[in-house]
């Protein structure tokens, strides 16, 4: 409750009056607001961090297990663990990826992948969820030299890949109208010419991004021809187990 101080007629409104209260009140009614509103916030943050939450698990269990605890100098590093911190399996950068069993693997921006041109090793663990836990089942430890990447961009160039970027960014085009002049490009060739699938991101909130991906089966086609894409009991990754099941829930769509 306020104490009211003074009451007095405001010249700017007429008879209406005008309310004054101390400082510490003003600053005491700030706060209570400020709590409320976190209190009563709705925990869709909170949620949204849970659900993704097992790349992160998985990235850390492959810096804290196979290289040490390296942890990346900054988060725009180039790649997640650097080839210097890479002395025991061959010396070269690492990407690692978790998804859920049978999707995609999501590889970021395009024109970044694209523009790889350096051997790298590719970790991929893949999940199943299980009630409010996830599983890890599977898992991949792939050298991939630079021209077998380029082999999985097909025909397409840089020059093709930034004339969609552009469009994909294009913000005189609403966005229904971006959707639909983007996907009737990237449907053709040479775009279609790729086992890499190109992610457009384009939503009402502002969102306007070119990302890619590499799907299940294209990538034990073309990258782990010989493995079995069978779920495993014990999944291991370069001889050592995967962790077992992790709280994270499944996202709600």
């Amino acid at each position: 409750m306020f104490t009211v101080h003074s009451l007095e007629k405001d010249p700017l409104v007429g008879n209406g009056p005008i309310i004054r209260i101390s400082a510490v009140q003003a600053i005491r009614a700030i706060i209570r607001l400020t709590l409320g509103a976190v209190i009563c916030m709705p925990p869709c943050a909170a949620v949204a961090e849970e659900v993704q939450h097992h790349g992160v698990v998985f990235e850390e269990w492959v810096r804290d297990t196979l290289f040490d605890g390296y942890r990346p100098e900054t988060h725009t590093q180039k790649w997640d663990v650097s080839k210097e911190a890479n002395v025991r399996y061959g010396g070269i950068p690492v990407n690692p990826k978790a998804t859920k069993y049978g999707a995609p693997v999501g590889l970021g921006d395009a024109l970044r992948q694209f523009d790889i041109d350096e051997p790298f090793l590719l970790l991929v663990a893949y999940w199943e969820q299980r009630g409010e836990e996830k599983q890890y089942v599977k898992a991949l430890s792939i050298e991939i030299p630079p021209e077998k990447w380029r082999s999985l961009w097909g025909g397409v160039t840089r020059a093709d890949l930034e004339a969609l970027d552009r469009l994909v960014k294009d913000r005189s085009l609403d966005v229904a109208e971006t959707r639909r002049r983007v996907q009737e490009m990237k449907s053709g060739p040479p775009y279609s010419t790729a086992a890499i699938t190109l992610n457009p991101k384009i939503d009402e909130h502002g969102q306007r991004r070119l990302q890619c991906s590499l799907g299940f089966r294209a990538l034990f086609e073309h990258l782990a021809p010989g493995a079995d894409p069978a779920p495993e009991s014990v999944p291991q990754l370069l001889g050592h187990p995967l962790p077992g099941p992790f709280h994270s829930l499944p996202r709600q769509w």
